[in-house]
């Protein structure tokens, strides 16, 4: 549940970091139907859990979260081009995305595809516009190859293919921890690190910092399996049931409604764990913690 300060902190750079993405794209020199594809999918809604943990990170250093907008917006575009292409009718084929058409089913699929492709491609420019006099060149390079490792077949991409591998077959707890680790523990645990970097941070708070993430991105998508089974459609923005409909295994699945719902609390425990052991300002980031196992889309 969303205390008064969790929910300021949501509503003042959630807000920052739309008009952000919306400036970014909108002041490229590209054929408008490209733009306006980019934006659709950029202003759909969502979460913007990553951009959150990011500035929650430098609050926690005691760093104005403002001055790592361009790292928050550069993250939020590869998650937006991973769903667009996620929805895409050779992947997941699905018609909505947070209550709305998918892009694909707007734009058709060649314009989708590169809208998707636009916006991973921009993330890479964006996270170069980090001031200079905030993160130093050394740091915008390790920046950058953290992000591409955390989108990439070593992450996020690597998890895709797992995941569609993995369809119409029973799989272990270890294979299904290892598409959910790369699929979406990676972006999130590079959202982490990213503020950890830039606030110039030890390696043993980046150690405990990227534990604290792992367990949150685990517990993350266990919630999402369950919300896919106990989900109301209209909260959720699309269609209940989606992981069985496409025949993928899940955490109910292997373990049980109730299984999956004492492995969440187990997750959610160990990352509190680690975060505890950093001595920084956390109350944010215990909130969003918190939200996470409790959300209900």
């Amino acid at each position: 549940m969303e205390t008064g300060l969790l929910d300021a902190f949501k509503r003042e750079y959630q807000q920052l970091l739309n008009q952000n993405l919306q400036a970014l794209v909108e002041k490229l020199d590209a054929p408008s139907v490209i733009k306006d594809s980019m934006i659709y999918s950029l202003e759909a809604g969502g979460k913007r859990i990553r951009p959150l943990l990011l500035f929650a990170t430098l609050d926690a250093f005691g760093i104005d979260p403002k001055k790592g907008l361009p790292a928050a917006a550069a993250i939020e575009m590869i998650h937006t081009y991973s769903l667009i292409h996620d929805d895409l009718p050779s992947m997941d084929n699905d018609d909505l995305r947070r209550g709305k058409p998918t892009n694909h089913k707007v734009f058709g699929d060649a314009v989708a595809t590169l809208a998707g492709d636009a916006l991973l491609t921009y993330s890479f420019e964006v996270i170069n516009m980090l001031s200079d006099e905030f993160v130093s060149p050394s740091a915008k390079v390790k920046l950058v190859i953290e992000m591409a490792k955390a989108a990439g077949a070593e992450g996020m991409v690597g998890g895709q293919v797992a995941d569609m591998e993995g369809e119409n077959k029973v799989l272990t707890l270890d294979e299904l921890e290892y598409i959910h680790i790369h699929k979406t523990g990676k972006l999130l645990k590079f959202s982490v690190l990213a503020g950890a970097i830039m606030a110039q941070a030890n390696e043993r708070l980046k150690q405990d910092l990227s534990a604290f993430a792992h367990h949150l991105g685990l517990a993350f998508q266990i919630q999402d399996d369950i919300l896919d089974l106990t989900g109301n459609q209209e909260i959720i923005g699309k269609p209940v049931g989606s992981d069985t409909t496409n025949h993928k295994s899940t955490y109910p699945q292997l373990l049980s409604l109730d299984g999956a719902r004492e492995a969440l609390q187990q997750q959610i425990k160990l990352s509190k764990e680690y975060l505890q052991k950093t001595d920084l300002k956390i109350t944010v980031l215990n909130e969003i913690t918190d939200l996470i196992a409790t959300r209900d889309h």
